[in-house]
């Protein structure tokens, strides 16, 4: 199960989590099989962490986590979703940290 933001929970779904990194993914030089495999590995973080429920907040991280080291693109967009980004600014705040980790 998954512990969402608001309380709910939620059956975990590895289609799902597929299908928000496609997204993040779109019209970006990532294979499918680069994402099948992020998933899998993400599957199993948890798997061995959490017996029963994992908070989503922690799914989220390493998708991001994992997305920063794959495309960077990918990574923005999925972090505009994840973080609810409202306005322009947050989209530049996000790049400007990406360039001060380089």
């Amino acid at each position: 199960m998954v512990l969402k933001r608001d309380g709910r929970h939620e059956e975990f779904s590895k289609e799902k989590l597929l299908s928000g990194i496609k997204k993040a993914c779109q019209k970006r030089p990532v294979s499918p099989k680069t994402m099948e495999d992020l998933v899998d590995k993400i599957v199993d973080e948890i798997s061995g962490k959490y017996e029963r429920e994992v908070p989503g907040d922690v799914i989220g991280k390493l998708v991001m986590d994992s997305l920063r080291e794959i495309d960077e693109v990918a990574y923005v967009r999925y972090a505009s979703v994840y973080r609810r980004f409202q306005e322009a600014t947050d989209f530049v705040h996000e790049v400007k940290k990406l360039e001060a980790k380089q």
